[in-house]
């Protein structure tokens, strides 16, 4: 059996059940892909997060573990949250650093993906105020990536396997991964379509619209408002009938599959939402099935390149992998579940045990009730997973229209009246034309976007109470605090001219530094 591969799906009979196999197999080249493209994100997303290591992932910081409890999604246990030690925290940074580094070469491939996932959730759970769909969406690929053989080409286990590698497999994981993209890409399409403002393809524009959110080719992309209107339309058809990457084979889904990542391209280079569309690309880069392969053999061969150093690449990583000491089993989820290679109730007794990998976690998470019947857990985790997949709200149904900064009035000691926030006079007017800039990160952005919401009451207090800390010394310490969100409309006729928006000022809190009442400091204009 290779290396990770739960369940083949049993060979169907009929030319309906044939076709549908096909459309759900997946090259192992792709996978090899695939298994890259996690890695690398993770090791990405470790060395971004790192930037923020002490305010955002130490006891000390913005969000300490009571708050990443209490505002976590689940109740799930989370690795880095074992420790308020910011020296064990490290630690784990590193070997979760190692962890993804075993999955890029595919070194015990099985079991770096399960860890990896186990990893990045706890990571993801150790401050939730930072989070988006990007994390969502990833974790979600990396569960499925679990059920599929990633080490089977382009590894360090291929290289010891003692067989030679399959060239494809159509299994429940590869089923349910690129389910998984088709779900987010057609629920969000269903929410958008819920939207006037998308129908008309004005969403687009109004979205490349918001300073505190575009960034790169955005202005250059926003200066021509029909064409990016048309660009919006056509998303919502691609994402509605986004099936059709599923049902499509050869060059067809090929060509699908290069219209997709060009989009996600796009909204990388002109808004700054995180990795989604770093993470989106590794998944529809599944797609891509052996006649992808086929055609690339094709093109090299009309345009010789040469091939000597590629071979001597080639030989020389093969003998690297081998002086490698020999993987072990490691976690080997097919030991649980025997089968013959024909046996036709193996997709069932995979099924089963996928069903009660989620259940238990949903368990410890407290979605379900651990003193239900199994019969039950199982109804509720389902309903769980289901209600989850329905929340794809990626700027739907209504794209936000408003853009955003923020102004936190400060009293110091000596009776100036200062915008700590924005690290000058006390003025309303917002801190730039580039408001992106505002955020020295883009986890930034999301963390204050936690701070703004309203299920979020104790996070302007944390925020508050580490800026009275930080400056409580000297003539310019700070006695009285107040935080304010600035919200500008952003409409057609506005975009370019933010002096001509319609300004709202919402109090996020009021605190006092010391022992006095909070008090009110010179309000915004109305």
């Amino acid at each position: 059996m290779g290396d990770g591969l739960w369940v083949s799906v049993s060979e169907p009979s009929g030319t309906v059940g044939r076709y549908l196999r096909d459309c759900v197999r997946l090259d192992t080249r792709t996978l090899a892909v695939f298994r890259v493209a996690l890695a690398l994100l993770i090791l990405a997303d470790l060395l971004l997060r790192s930037r923020n290591f002490s305010t955002f992932y130490t006891d000390g910081g913005l969000v300490p573990h009571d708050l990443a409890r209490e505002t976590a999604p689940l109740e799930a246990p989370s690795i880095y949250l074992l420790s308020t030690e910011p020296a064990v925290t490290a630690a784990l940074f590193v070997v979760h650093g190692l962890i993804a580094l075993a999955l890029l070469v595919g070194y015990r491939t099985r079991t770096a993906t399960v860890l990896s996932f186990v990893f990045v959730v706890s990571l993801d759970l150790a401050n939730p105020l930072v989070l988006s769909y990007a994390d969502v969406l990833f974790a979600w690929l990396l569960l499925w990536a679990t059920l599929l053989p990633l080490g089977e080409r382009w590894s360090i286990d291929a290289v010891h396997a003692d067989g030679p590698s399959r060239r494809s497999v159509a299994s429940l994981g590869s089923a349910l991964v690129l389910l998984q993209m088709i779900t987010m890409y057609t629920v969000n399409g269903y929410h958008k379509t819920a939207s006037d403002l998308w129908l008309t393809g004005e969403a687009a524009v109004l979205v490349l619209g918001l300073d505190d959110m575009t960034f790169l080719l955005g202005d250059l992309v926003r200066s021509a408002p029909t064409a990016l209107q048309i660009g919006g339309l056509i998303w919502v058809l691609m994402l509605s009938f986004s099936s059709v990457l599923l049902l499509a084979r050869g060059r067809l889904r090929t060509t699908l599959v290069a219209a997709f990542v060009t989009a996600h391209l796009s909204f990388a280079l002109t808004v700054r939402i995180g990795a989604f569309a770093y993470v989106a690309i590794a998944g529809v880069v599944l797609f891509l099935q052996s006649s992808f392969w086929a055609d690339c053999s094709r093109v090299a061969r009309r345009f010789p390149v040469p091939t000597e150093p590629l071979e001597t690449t080639r030989v020389r990583l093969e003998s690297i992998a081998r002086a490698v000491p020999r993987p072990g089993l490691g976690f080997d989820p097919n030991a649980l579940i025997p089968w013959s290679p024909g046996d036709a109730t193996r997709s069932l007794l995979v099924a089963v045990f996928v069903t009660v990998l989620l259940v238990s976690m949903l368990s410890a998470g407290g979605v379900v009730d651990g003193d239900a019947s199994p019969a039950a857990e199982i109804d509720a985790a389902t309903a769980a997973v289901v209600d989850h997949q329905t929340d794809w709200y990626v700027f739907a149904p209504e794209p936000r229209t408003t853009d955003r900064y923020y102004v936190f009035p400060a009293k110091t000691a000596d009776g100036d009246v200062v915008d700590v926030y924005n690290d000058r006079d006390l003025s309303y007017e917002r801190p730039a034309d580039d408001l992106q800039r505002q955020y020295g990160t883009y986890r930034e952005r999301f963390y204050m976007n936690s701070v703004a919401a309203p299920d979020h009451p104790d996070a302007p207090v944390r925020l508050a109470e580490s800026i009275c800390s930080d400056q409580s010394e000297g003539k310019n310490a700070i006695t009285h605090l107040e935080m304010y969100l600035i919200e500008e409309e952003v409409t057609l006729e506005t975009i370019d001219e933010p002096a001509e928006r319609t300004r709202e000022a919402t109090l996020l809190s009021r605190h006092s530094c010391g022992d006095d009442e909070p008090e009110e400091i010179a309000p915004p204009p109305s």
